[in-house]
């Protein structure tokens, strides 16, 4: 029988652990061949080998995702080893909280580099890859839920997540005669190796905010990408799909007091 992602090729930056970790160890168990990016090449190398010898096809390609050149080697790095590019999860993102009057500049063109130009530099390459192919493809982009509601201190971080949104609807106008769809999914708190390092309390404060009565695991947002990325959402294109457990319904902002001014997270 065959699985759902056979003979698909894709790529899943920001992969070496949490989410994108998650989507690409499902991807591969679903008979997709990987490659898989991060910008930390220990955790990049360790998650690729995971895959493997879970009896998945995965390569590890290490670096900066919005980096022109480490997009060439990943599109290159699929092509060369599988024969072609289906599938794209542009997941790579950093998160740098700060007060708006204080935040700086230097904070707001990484954000705006990483999540923006990162994401759109990579769609725009694979689309050429898939547009030369002829056979289509599927592109999705990681946005937040705070892409869809206000959150304190992260105005810089929140914009690129709405704008991700605006760039894939838009983008339906030019993907969709290639075969083309792309969408978004927009997590809301989420257990993650990184947010539980960060604050012990996650669970806990997420737990008592969300209608559901608790955080999103990465097996939530993986699903849910997984259906936008197979045969089933063929006809999805320029959506976004919030996972939050009902957050945004709702929207109590978490008591971030014990967090510090700022937080860095990729």
């Amino acid at each position: 029988m065959n699985k759902l992602f056979t003979d698909q090729v894709a790529i899943v930056t920001g992969a070496g652990q949490g989410i994108g970790f998650e989507i690409a160890r499902q991807l591969a168990g679903q008979g997709a061949s990987v490659v898989l990016n991060d910008a930390d090449s220990e955790l990049a190398t360790n998650a690729s080998a995971t895959i493997v010898e879970a009896g998945g096809l995965c390569l590890a390609v290490a670096g900066d995702a919005s980096d022109e050149g480490i997009i060439g080697q990943m599109i290159q790095t699929a092509v060369e080893n599988y024969g072609k590019l289906t599938i794209v999860v542009a997941n790579a993102g950093i998160t740098l909280f700060g007060d708006f009057f204080d935040y700086p500049a230097a904070d707001l063109r990484r954000v705006l580099d990483v999540n923006l130009a990162g994401s759109f530099l990579l769609t725009q390459a694979a689309a050429r890859q898939m547009r030369h192919q002829k056979s289509g493809g599927r592109i999705l982009l990681m946005s937040s839920v705070v892409g869809h509601q206000a959150h304190q201190n992260l105005a810089a971080y929140a914009m690129t997540k709405a704008g991700l949104e605006m760039l894939a609807k838009n983008l339906v106008i030019e993907l969709s005669p290639h075969n083309i769809t792309i969408n978004t999914v927009a997590p809301g708190a989420t257990l993650t190796e990184r947010t539980l390092q960060d604050d012990p309390t996650y669970q806990d404060v997420w737990s008592a905010i969300t209608p559901t009565g608790r955080p999103a695991r990465r097996e939530d947002i993986a699903h849910a990408a997984l259906f936008l990325l197979s045969p089933l959402s063929g006809h999805i294109t320029g959506q976004s799909l919030v996972v939050d457990g009902g957050w945004t319904s709702v929207s109590p902002l978490p008591d971030l007091s014990g967090m510090g001014e700022k937080k860095k997270e990729d």
